[in-house]
């Protein structure tokens, strides 16, 4: 059941001009207002009279914006998605989070965002998108840390489906200790202690600076809270179809990380493990500097074999 908080929030739907129009669908700019924040993405409708599905699509970690881009890598990976699901005739909107491009607010300070935030504002996109009447389900498709967001927003939100794309399977405390496993003693310790305290709920405090990109004291408290999800726990809630994909050569999260998630689930979920794609799901083989190249070539398309059993699995 949905938290009272949910039903309580103020969602205004901007469908302003029409800014993109193809043979097939037609882009819009929408927006929802969370906790006095206007948050922005597209709403991408193929052009059919018939109800149709549509996909909320959730951004992955840092400044990810709802195109799958950043200030310095673009690679247009989810606005691919979006206009390669609209040639199956799945709808979709894909969104800036708080604090995120056009979402950008100078209202919203680092220290105060928490990883509940995100979770609130995707349970909104879902009650908008499942109050549309265009619309016959509504999936949720979360790539990285949007899969996390994902699961439990379309467990809070009574979505039709989910979609995890690139998904780690453990908590995230436990996701950056094993990145952080080959660091030199005795820093490898240092962040060990600190990583440790921070899953317990204790801020940190001031740190060493070379410790302030990863630890720095206006992000303890959003690392804290986001701790606390383990997406194995999260996915193995929910009751809606699951379909878990995962690229081969992806150098950010590793295929034991969707075995995991699968595992999780007493193998109820669907599995598919796409040979060859990457983190930003385009083709990429496992050397890293070539594989890193991909995060800032906007024009290589998507990994063949991602859009069909995505399709697929909504149009079941």
């Amino acid at each position: 059941m949905r938290s009272p908080r949910f039903f309580c929030t103020v969602i205004t739907a901007c469908l302003m001009l029409i800014v993109h129009t193809s043979a097939w669908a037609e882009e819009q700019p929408i927006s929802i207002v969370e906790d006095g924040i206007e948050i922005h993405g597209s709403l991408l409708v193929p052009t059919t009279d018939t109800p149709m599905p549509v996909a909320l699509i959730i951004a992955g970690s840092g400044p990810t914006d709802r195109n799958g881009n950043n200030p310095v890598m673009v690679n247009n990976s989810l606005k691919m998605l979006a206009e390669g699901l609209a040639e199956y005739d799945i709808a979709s909107l894909r969104y800036d989070k708080r604090g995120v491009a056009q979402s950008l607010s100078t209202g919203i300070a680092e220290t105060d965002l928490r990883f509940e935030d995100y979770i609130q504002d995707a349970v909104a996109w879902i009650d908008l998108l499942k109050a549309d009447e265009r619309f016959s389900e509504v999936w949720v498709i979360g790539h990285s840390e949007g899969s996390l967001i994902g699961m439990v927003a379309a467990n809070e939100g009574d979505a039709d489906g989910f979609v995890s794309l690139a998904g780690i399977g453990e908590s995230a405390d436990l996701a950056l200790k094993r990145q952080l496993s080959g660091q030199p003693e005795p820093v490898r310790s240092q962040m060990m202690s600190m990583i440790d305290q921070l899953k317990a709920g204790e801020l940190l405090g001031p740190v060493d600076p070379m410790f302030a990109t990863l630890f720095r004291e206006s992000v303890q408290p959003y690392l804290i809270s986001w701790f606390r999800y383990d997406p194995a726990e999260w996915v193995a809630k929910l009751d809606v179809p699951v379909l878990i994909i995962q690229g081969s050569t992806d150098i950010q999260v590793t295929v034991e990380d969707a075995n995991a998630l699968h595992a999780a689930s007493d193998g109820q979920t669907e599995l598919v493990i796409i040979e060859g794609m990457n983190h930003i799901l385009k083709d990429a083989p496992m050397d890293r500097a070539q594989n890193i190249a991909t995060y800032t070539q906007a024009d290589l398309p998507l990994s063949e074999g991602l859009l069909a059993p995505i399709s697929e699995a909504i149009q079941r």
